[in-house]
């Protein structure tokens, strides 16, 4: 993997004007995770992660997931948005609460009777593989042009956001994610609990007055439901519930032109507070990168 114009190491810059954080203007991580596909990616990521028993059991029985639907989803993005775009010191300080709340997570799972925890380095690399694979597929579904050496070089740099967490074996190639899923497909099930959290994806709960009033209901529906259409064919036939695709002929299609018009929007309007903050510290920075970014 070529050098990245960002601190190799957490803790190696000082000043946060101009420290560009795990990655930098000139990797992949940057390309990929300021994608106007990524909410998508998003969503098809937590489809596939509920499939996982003992993933599913520690969302289901340690919080409630239906009423902080919201602020959970919330949290989830910006965590994203922080460890990719934010100064070093920033990014170790929200992986330390992440890792102390992790510290609560552990049980017996009802399904499978296997005891989890939230700290398990297998249970944080599903979550990692799931998420950054969901990430590639769905920029590269939605346009975002990458080569094969590209595409790999984005998941070894993800390797250093799993680290963060606990997570340091994970793949970090397109080829060892498929031997992993591979791997991993007999461990997984559809369990009422998991169908639940489908449902609660697609139709999350809304006041309703901005279910009255606003678009806002068929909107996310009908992102979700792209979302879900864009998981691989196991996966979307393991669900079995009733209307949802198991197909995703048009979704490429569909998220094609919802990147396109995403893109036309002015900056300020597509891409969040730390990517413009990341784009603004890079542009200023003394490296003399010249990476554009999208």
């Amino acid at each position: 993997m070529p050098p990245l114009t960002a601190n190799p190491q957490p803790g190696a810059a000082t000043d946060p004007a101009e420290d560009l954080g795990l990655f930098g203007p000139d990797s992949i991580t940057w390309r990929v995770l300021a994608d106007p596909a990524m909410g998508i990616g998003g969503l098809r990521a937590l489809f596939l992660q509920a499939l996982h028993p003992l993933a599913m059991a520690g969302v289901y029985e340690h919080s409630d997931y239906q009423a902080s639907f919201w602020p959970r989803l919330r949290h989830t993005a910006e965590y994203v948005s922080t460890v990719g775009f934010s100064p070093t010191a920033q990014v170790e300080s929200v992986a330390a609460r992440v890792r102390q709340m992790h510290t609560l997570v552990h049980g017996t799972d009802a399904v499978t009777g296997l005891r989890y925890s939230a700290q398990d380095p297998d249970l944080l690399t599903w979550v990692h593989v799931t998420e950054v694979s969901s990430f590639l597929h769905t920029a590269r579904r939605g346009g975002l042009t990458l080569t094969g050496a590209e595409q790999d070089q984005f998941l070894a740099e993800q390797v250093r956001a799993a680290r963060l967490l606990g997570a340091d074996e994970v793949p970090a190639s397109r080829a060892e994610v498929a031997q992993y899923l591979q791997r991993v497909r007999p461990q997984l099930r559809c369990s009422s609990a998991t169908r639940d959290a489908a449902r609660v994806l697609l139709v999350p709960p809304m006041p309703w007055r901005v279910q009255l009033l606003t678009p806002a209901r068929p909107a996310w529906s009908a992102v979700a439901l792209l979302g879900f259409s864009l998981l691989p064919a196991w996966a979307r036939r393991m669900y079995r519930l009733p209307g949802l695709p198991t197909t995703d002929l048009a979704a490429g299609v569909l998220l094609r032109g919802l990147r396109t018009v995403a893109l036309a929007l002015p900056e300020r309007v597509r891409v969040g507070p730390p990517v413009q903050q990341a784009w603004a510290r890079a542009a200023s920075s003394t490296t003399g990168s010249t990476a554009d970014h999208p």
